[in-house]
């Protein structure tokens, strides 16, 4: 189970039940979470379908079970899409952000107020040792001088609009033009010479002079590892691997990527804003002799809808 939890706000940030299918290299996952739109979520009975053996063009599929209607996401942009993106890096901070593992320590979950014990408790089926992760460190660094002002304005308005849960404005019913490149920056007199000959990490500039900022933040976070869970880490990493795109799972794949204690992670809070934790509760696993190869396919009753998941 995934859950999102702060108290009087379950509406933005809601509960959710997964179910994972694997068998060879095709996956399945069920969900209930489609969009976010508004301050709300949009619910709903989707499946993402990964299917390793087959070309990339038709890998992965999401399947709106409600509508009866599915969309093939395709890994392999087209000249437009890679226009639009290139077009949005040029007109966007140039964004570094990596989660410093160096610091991290890991120490047993302690309970009782007088005499305390290392804090062990049931996990679904699964007896779980807790721990608690301690000096987990968010480092990002943004610089922006490539960028003009009104690029500073268009960005400050599409903040403006996400923050509200809307992405409809963006373009101001402008059609959108394509810039031919940056604006360059401005001319040096320095000479070869002086350039050459400057102090080690003291070269001049010779571009545009730097605007960035460097912010670092400090997490904590609590894993409950059991080792009565019949899955490996490994295993749950492969599995990560083909769903990680999807913002859902992208942090749970980063923090089980870090070194865990023995055993398998059944319960984990981990932080994904400030002010924000996820819960991941894993409550039952079962291996099948014969499951059904039909999991992995897309119906025949279902029609192929280009634009259901326009966020894809």
């Amino acid at each position: 189970m995934w859950i999102l939890s702060v108290p009087l706000v379950s509406r933005v940030l809601p509960s959710d039940v997964c179910k994972i299918h694997k068998s060879g290299a095709s996956i399945r996952m069920d969900t209930t979470l489609v969009d976010f739109n508004d301050m709300r979520w949009e619910r709903g009975d989707i499946s993402f379908i990964f299917n390793g053996d087959q070309k990339p063009s038709k890998s992965l599929a999401v399947l709106d079970n409600k509508a009866k209607r599915y969309q093939q996401v395709v890994c392999e942009g087209t000249e437009a899409e890679i226009q639009d993106e290139v077009d949005i890096l040029m007109s966007s901070d140039i964004m570094a952000a990596q989660m410093s593992t160096k610091s991290i320590t890991l120490s047993k979950a302690q309970t009782g107020w007088i005499f305390r014990e290392d804090k062990r408790e049931m996990v679904g089926p699964f007896h779980a040792d807790f721990y608690q992760i301690n000096g987990m460190v968010l480092e990002s660094r943004k610089r922006r001088e490539h960028l003009s002002e009104e690029d500073l304005q268009k960005n400050k308005a599409i903040m403006e609009s996400l923050t509200k849960g809307s992405s409809q404005g963006f373009a101001n019913g402008k059609p959108h033009v394509r810039r031919a490149s940056l604006n360059p920056p401005p001319e040096s007199d320095i000479t070869w010479e002086e350039y050459i000959m400057a102090p080690p990490g003291q070269c001049p500039l010779l571009g545009r002079n730097l605007v960035y900022k460097e912010s670092s933040k400090s997490f904590k976070a609590t894993v409950a590892m059991s080792p009565d869970f019949p899955l490996t880490v490994d295993m749950l990493l492969n599995v990560l691997e083909a769903i990680a795109p999807f913002k859902h799972f992208s942090k749970l794949r980063e923090f089980v990527l870090m070194k865990l204690p023995p055993g398998f992670p059944v319960k984990i809070d981990i932080p994904i804003l400030p002010t924000v934790t996820a819960k991941i509760t894993f409550q039952e696993f079962a291996f099948c002799d014969n499951i059904d190869p039909k999991l992995f396919q897309i119906p025949p009753d279902y029609i192929e809808d280009p634009m259901r998941f326009p966020g894809l």
